[in-house]
C-alpha cells in the first residue's frame, strides 16, 4: 500500500520576533539624528495583530516606515506580512499609521493556491483546513515541486510550509 505523504501551507508571523523588531526600530529612531525630535512612537497590539505608528510629518513617517521594514527583514520575517493603511490625520497635527499584520491564509488566498497547485497537473491534495492548505501525495518528489512552485509564485502574503510527513 501505498503511503502518502504531506505538508501544511500556513502563514504565519513570530509575535515575539515582531516585537524585537519593533524595539530595534524604535532605538535607531530616536538614535538618529533627522528623526529626534519626532517623538515617533511604534505600539504593537498583539492580540488585534496590528501596529501603531505615531509622528510628527511625512518625511519622518517614510523613514520610520523604512527602518521598520529593514528589522523586519533582518528578524526573518516577510514584510508582505505588513499591511500599511492610509497614513491619517491625529492630534497636534502629527500623523498617525495603522499597519495590520496579516496572519493565516484567507478563503480566497487559500483558493487562489488550491487552483495553482490543481493547474499544476502534479498528482497531489490540496484542501483548505481553517487558516492553512493541507498537500497531499505519494510522491515526495511532487510535494516538493508544489512547495518550489509556491514559493517562486508572487503571493501577497508570506507562506511557510510545516508538519512535513
Amino acid at each position: 500500500m501505498a503511503q502518502n505523504h504531506s505538508f501544511d501551507i500556513v502563514s504565519e508571523i513570530d509575535l515575539q520576533e515582531v516585537d524585537n523588531a519593533v524595539n530595534q526600530a524604535l532605538k535607531e529612531i530616536h538614535q538618529r539624528y533627522d528623526l529626534k525630535d519626532s517623538n515617533t512612537t511604534i505600539e504593537l497590539n498583539k492580540k488585534g495583530k496590528l501596529l501603531t505608528l505615531n509622528t510628527k510629518d511625512d518625511y519622518s513617517l517614510k523613514q520610520s516606515i523604512d527602518i521598520l521594514q529593514t528589522k523586519f527583514i533582518r528578524r526573518g520575517i516577510s514584510i508582505k506580512a505588513l499591511k500599511i493603511n492610509e497614513p491619517e490625520q491625529a492630534a497636534g497635527g502629527r500623523l498617525k499609521l495603522i499597519i495590520n499584520l496579516q496572519s493565516g491564509i484567507s478563503k480566497d488566498n487559500a483558493k487562489k493556491i488550491v487552483k495553482m497547485i490543481k493547474d499544476s497537473k502534479l498528482k497531489v491534495n490540496a484542501q483548505i483546513q481553517d487558516e492553512q492548505v493541507r498537500v497531499t501525495g505519494p510522491k515526495i518528489d511532487d510535494l516538493q515541486a508544489v512547495i518550489k512552485m509556491i514559493r517562486e509564485a508572487d503571493l501577497d502574503f508570506p507562506t511557510q510550509f510545516v508538519n512535513m510527513k
